[in-house]
């Protein structure tokens, strides 16, 4: 018996040596895919869906004048679709491939139609399918929002073409610049969530476009308010809680730079609101339901670059910041120039964006996001934000004016004064 348990004794110490090797290669097997990670990544995937259906299409169709709140509506939900394709087909290629000699630039096309991408294909910690589903609904809310700029007056159809070309031609080159591996990346351009990539990106095409298709007939003499204010509270409701998705759905696992993030996104949204609404109420003498909503959305952009790399307190200025500046862009600023951006894209996107793209760079912490603020990176900040100005005003104001060309891209005067419902889509609100 002795032998034999000698001989069982030396297998079992072979048997667990094995185990010992074999452990950490089995970990890092198990490493490959994280179920909390996965779990987090597909419901921060539905969030910002949900930001742009419903959220978006309500906060948007309250604020136009009710002869024109279906095609208002209509419009976030075909790019919500049209957007889906156009992102399978090219645009996550262009963002996310490498685009060899260009690749300082934007992708290839190497993942056109998701080519490769298999139920095993993986992104981090993630599948590629959801990190690729994910980015789709970025994809989808950014030229979503330019539609907020034409307001009332662009035909569907002309508006579903510069958008589609938009996508493929400006998001997702940008996209690609600062998130994909291209110059900006490489510069050291921050921007956790879409400072830069989504909100300049969108404020300054929707502002090119406003001044493109020129002011709603009546601006400025006819009343324009919002037919139903009750339905842009929703709306702000809903992409405020959407936003969550958005900013800390950007670390891509559920760790603590999600928690961090998501922390700095409602101090940012919640001070800016009230921001902008004391300052309302300092200088028009009321505050207004659509000021606090407004003020919400522009501390809801400015944190956007901003939350995985500022603490608390740095959530605080930025918001208090955005509150105040975007209303003086909104409420003053617009009607001293006299152009006519109908729901205020750039006044909240794009000068938002901006005011969070510097602070940023101010009030970055080291051990949150690994680097910290000073000029040097300000100054790194000011170079992405000059880059996407330029690249997307011009390649708008190129697209509009073929497009115009073309086929047009307002409506007929007729049909502007009736209502684009009835006029495009043959529809009223009753």
């Amino acid at each position: 018996m002795k032998p034999i348990r000698s001989l069982l004794t030396a297998l079992g110490g072979v048997a667990g040596s094995l185990v010992m090797l074999a452990g950490p290669a089995l970990a890092a097997e198990d490493s490959k895919l994280s179920a909390g990670d996965t779990a987090w990544m597909l419901t921060s995937t539905v969030l910002v869906l949900m930001m742009t259906i419903p959220g978006l299409a309500l906060f948007y169709g309250g604020m136009v004048r009710k002869k024109n709140v279906l095609a208002t509506v209509m419009q976030s939900f075909a790019v919500t679709c049209l957007m889906s394709v156009l992102w399978v087909i090219a645009g996550y290629s262009i963002a996310f491939s490498d685009g060899g000699s260009l690749n300082a630039y934007m992708g290839g096309l190497s993942k056109a139609f998701l080519a490769g991408m298999g139920k095993d294909s993986m992104t981090g910690t993630i599948p590629e399918s959801v990190f690729m589903t994910f980015q789709m609904t970025f994809a989808i809310i950014t030229p979503a929002l330019i539609c907020g700029a034409v307001a009332d007056r662009m035909k569907f159809s002309a508006l579903l073409i510069f958008l589609s070309a938009w996508m493929l031609l400006v998001y997702a080159p940008i996209t690609h610049w600062v998130w994909g591996g291209g110059f900006l990346s490489d510069a050291g351009v921050l921007d956790f969530a879409g400072g830069t990539v989504v909100h300049i990106n969108s404020g300054i095409a929707g502002l090119v476009a406003a001044l493109v298709l020129g002011r709603r007939r009546g601006y400025g003499t006819e009343n324009m308010a919002p037919h139903n204010l009750v339905l842009s509270v929703i709306g702000a409701s809903l992409l405020w809680v959407g936003w969550f998705g958005f900013n800390a759905g950007s670390a891509a696992a559920a760790d603590g730079a999600a928690g961090m993030a998501m922390a700095v996104t409602q101090i940012s949204a919640a001070t800016a609101a009230l921001a902008w609404m004391f300052a309302e109420w300092i200088v028009l003498k009321k505050p207004s339901v659509l000021g606090i909503i407004s003020g919400a959305v522009a501390g809801l952009v400015a944190i956007t670059p901003a939350s995985g790399y500022v603490d608390p307190m740095g959530a605080l200025f930025i918001g208090i910041a955005a509150g105040l500046v975007c209303f003086v862009a909104s409420v003053k600023i617009k009607h001293m120039l006299g152009y006519d951006d109908s729901l205020d894209v750039f006044g909240i996107h794009g000068v938002g964006g901006i005011v969070g793209a510097i602070l940023t760079g101010v009030f970055a912490v080291e051990a949150i996001g690994g680097t910290a603020g000073s000029m040097s990176q300000v100054f790194i900040q000011l170079e992405g934000i000059a880059a996407t100005l330029a690249w997307s005003a011009i390649a708008t104001f190129v697209i509009l004016k073929i497009i115009d060309v073309a086929i047009g891209l307002r409506v007929e005067k007729d049909a502007e004064i009736e209502g684009l419902d009835i006029s495009l889509h043959g529809e009223v609100v009753q």
